[in-house]
């Protein structure tokens, strides 16, 4: 049985939080090591390391259901929803990414592409997004493109090489601004 199933990660403080409350089965990398992030909440096969007996690809393509659940640092700068809530509503110094290097170079995702945030200028949470997608492989050939050009094709998904789903880059691209409102405002 072949499945189209979704890509869903979970971003946490501390994964290990909820693994204690719900158990579950870590996914198996291909090279027989335990996958970062893949937990099974399902039946699945377990071999006696206590990782899912199939690879974690072909467990999905045999209709195994995985969540990707992410340690994400920049929360452990959170108070709490409150605060989140605030840091995602508040407009983040846009212009602040590309005039000062050592501001930029503290920010997850972004802070090692320098040079392409000074090119591209991404200024809002829609081109934040757009561009996360291109720093990926995939669409590596959208660089440097206008924001109408790069917004026709980015989310295509039938392309060679590693890319973002849009749900992923825009939800790193909210994170982007929680922790540029963290660094604005420390």
């Amino acid at each position: 049985m072949l499945r189209d199933l979704p890509d869903i990660d979970i971003d946490f403080k501390d994964r290990t939080q909820i693994l204690e409350y719900i158990p579950g089965t870590p996914a198996r990398l291909d090279t027989d090591k335990r996958h970062n992030t893949g937990v099974y909440f399902t039946d699945v096969p377990v071999a006696s390391d206590g990782l899912a007996t199939i690879y974690h690809k072909q467990a999905d393509q045999m209709g195994y259901f995985k969540l990707d659940l992410l340690n994400v640092g920049v929360y452990n700068q959170v108070k709490n929803e409150v605060h989140l809530v605030e840091l995602m509503t508040a407009e983040p110094p846009w212009s602040k990414l590309w005039e000062d290097q050592e501001y930029c170079s503290q920010l997850s995702h972004i802070g090692n592409h320098y040079e392409l945030i000074c090119s591209m200028k991404p200024d809002s949470i829609p081109r934040m997004a757009m561009f996360l997608a291109v720093m990926r492989p995939g669409k590596a050939h959208l660089r440097n493109k206008s924001w109408e050009e790069i917004g026709k094709t980015v989310w295509d998904r039938q392309v060679d090489g590693y890319t973002f789903r849009k749900s992923h880059a825009v939800a790193y691209a909210h994170l982007v601004v929680v922790h540029m409102n963290l660094v604005n405002f420390a």
